[in-house]
């Protein structure tokens, strides 16, 4: 079996973390299109009843299409697990900052919706490093919090999202 190096962190010093603040992935374009079925499915899971994901004609006057959920953003782009003759999946730019550490968490999201994300929508992101914090220690462990910019596109080029995402890189404490 081949072992997915794209899910790997990369390891260095605060110093080598802080040379690529400003540094922007490349490009990663979504598998398929947003779907009316994926948006129909997540709005069952949560039953959400909102006419704009359920009702074709009134999403359509009202947005141009079935409207996407705000909740569904990151979803649009994570890559399938595996597919036949697939590439393997792009790593996140938060993996590839050399830091010590050996796990991350979600500290805060923080999303701007520019324009409404439609059924046939084909997104694109570039995501691009912040800033890395000095060392912090927290009840979890000592580390880093590390902050990305992910500017979403649509095949027309309109941003259509912005998401600050901030997670805690960090070596979790022994417990005795």
């Amino acid at each position: 079996m081949d072992q997915d190096l794209s899910y790997q962190l990369a390891f260095g010093s605060y110093e080598d973390a802080l040379a690529m603040v400003g540094a922007a992935g490349q490009p990663r374009t979504a598998a398929t299109p947003v779907s009316g079925a994926r948006i129909q499915l997540f709005a069952a899971m949560v039953r959400d009843g909102n006419r704009s994901y359920w009702d074709g004609e009134f999403a359509r006057q009202t947005w141009g299409g079935l409207l996407a959920p705000p909740a569904l953003l990151m979803g649009w782009l994570i890559p399938p697990p595996w597919q036949p003759g697939g590439r393997p999946p792009a790593a996140s730019m938060v993996l590839r900052v050399p830091l010590p550490g050996t796990t991350f968490i979600n500290a805060a999201n923080d999303v701007e919706f520019l324009e409404p994300i439609l059924e046939g929508d084909l997104l694109t992101v570039v995501e691009e490093l912040v800033s890395v914090s000095p060392e912090k220690r927290t009840r979890l462990g000592v580390g880093h919090f590390v902050e990305t910019l992910e500017t979403y596109r649509r095949q027309d080029q309109t941003v259509v999202a912005r998401c600050r995402n901030t997670l805690f890189r960090f070596t979790p404490e022994a417990t005795t």
